[in-house]
């Protein structure tokens, strides 16, 4: 029997992604390349965003009220005003009680409050949607108290929402939360400095067209424009997403853009250590801990947040397209892992393809209708070698017609140097092998090839 050799990939998949409403799909051809993000620092001169506070229906004591007390015993340093300055010389809070909600100030509606909803009770999403009061607190300091003002804004907002009976609201991130989640994903740890910037954002992530979009919400409490990468694949959501976290902290923690249009992300630059240190221990084989990042202006769709943009490409690394290039950058800077085995079908491996080929015309169907957020699909297929033989290669399917499918190429060839991970490759679906189906929550079905193949006998080496 003829031997062929078998990529074997772990995919590293975020089991967490966002659905956007509304978002435009990219048009085709791509939009023009936007201009190069000028040299120096990316910090706007003053900061300002708005939290809020939802009653269900009303507060149990009077909210300006408590908020006054709580500010003359506990914070000397944030000074209270009736409407805020467009350049405040000090730190500065101002704040509305709205009797009117359901008309000036809305609840976001319960299925929102599913996804971005934080240690809510059922009962109380529920009542959400009959909260009759809200607290607007509008914040703003000059960007050099970024640190300890926003923190303080944070540590004012808990103790109010706690003494008056009130869920938390971050207009910037579009989250709710019960005052024990917003202590654990905003405050705990925090004491000085710059805090892990991930745990006062959010990266939504939705698909346009083909491919995915991922941008920040919430950069600008720190003065910082919003991040995003377009175009990547729900099977680098993961990845992306700690690229953006990274380039955000390092951005929070005064790094600067030397050259226009470029940045050199070092992991091991990253103050913050809990930042830091995790990602150092999670490094796989070849891993540089460096990425090499292109810097433009980004271009807004509906629902994005209205704030500056900064779109994140890959220009500068090696790759026939982008895909490409990004998945070099990507494998620079966390390392990455593959093996290869040498082996030849036999009764077991031919009747496992077989039942997952029939599997085919299902995922098509599904395929066509559309997947959930974070959900996707690979396919294990041949790949011709020059010597004349076969590597079977995984690729993460971005459209499916007819008899041929389009993917993005997830293993680094062996033995096709014309070829690299990353790219853009065409199969036909009579040629597909296996099949991977990954759901949202990180589970899978298929891969019944994979499994035989682990324990069959043959020589393989690591990559």
């Amino acid at each position: 029997m003829k031997v062929v050799r078998y990529l074997l990939v772990g995919l590293m998949i975020s089991a967490t992604a966002c659905s956007k409403k509304h978002a435009v799909p990219r048009a085709e051809p791509a939009q023009p390349v936007q201009p190069a993000i000028q040299a120096g620092s990316l910090r706007a001169p003053y900061v300002s965003f708005e939290f809020a506070i939802y009653y269900l229906p009303i507060p149990s004591e009077d909210p300006m009220q408590s908020m006054d007390e709580i500010l003359a015993s506990d914070f000397s340093g944030l000074h209270r005003v009736e409407e805020l300055e467009k350049q405040p010389a000090r730190p500065s809070v101002s704040a509305r009680l709205l009797t009117d909600v359901a008309k000036s100030y809305a609840p976001p509606p319960a299925d929102m409050l599913v996804r971005f909803g934080r240690g809510l009770s059922k009962e109380q999403a529920e009542a959400m949607q009959g909260s009759q009061h809200a607290l607007l607190l509008d914040f703003a300091h000059p960007s050099e108290k970024t640190d300890d003002s926003l923190r303080a804004a944070c540590q004012l907002a808990s103790k109010l929402a706690r003494r008056t009976g009130g869920l938390l609201w971050d207009e910037e991130t579009r989250e709710v939360f019960t005052p024990d989640a917003w202590d654990e994903r905003r405050l705990k740890d925090w004491q000085s400095g710059v805090p892990d910037v991930a745990r006062h954002t959010l990266i939504h992530t939705y698909k346009t067209g083909e491919y995915v979009r991922a941008i920040t919400l919430g950069m600008v409490k720190f003065g910082l424009p919003d991040v995003m990468i377009n175009e990547s694949s729900w099977s680098e959501n993961k990845q992306v997403g700690h690229i953006i976290n990274l380039f955000g902290q390092a951005m929070a923690e005064g790094a600067t853009v030397v050259r226009a249009g470029e940045f050199d992300l070092d992991l091991k630059s990253i103050a913050n250590a809990s930042v830091r240190e995790p990602q150092m221990k999670s490094l796989l084989d070849h891993a540089t801990a460096r990425a090499l990042l292109t810097l433009r202006e980004g271009v807004h769709e509906e629902g994005d947040p209205h704030n500056a943009l900064i779109e994140i490409a890959f220009d500068r690394n090696a790759g026939h397209d982008a895909h490409a290039r990004r998945e070099t950058a990507i494998g620079t800077l966390f390392g990455w892992k593959d093996s290869i085995k040498n082996v030849q079908h036999d009764g077991e491996l031919v009747a496992a393809s077989n039942r997952a080929r029939a599997q085919l015309p299902a995922l098509r169907a599904d395929f066509a209708k559309g997947l959930a957020p974070g959900e996707l699909i690979l396919l294990k297929a041949p790949f011709d070698t020059p010597g004349g033989g076969h590597e079977y290669m995984w690729i993460e399917v971005t459209a499916w017609s007819d008899e041929t499918i389009k993917g993005l190429l997830k293993n680094e060839p062996f033995n096709i140097p014309t070829l690299h991970s990353g790219e853009i490759v065409e199969i036909k679906q009579a040629n597909a092998f296996d099949y991977i189906r990954r759901l949202p929550d990180g589970t899978q079905t298929g891969n019944e090839t994979g499994v035989i193949l682990e324990r069959m006998p043959g020589s393989e080496r690591s990559r």
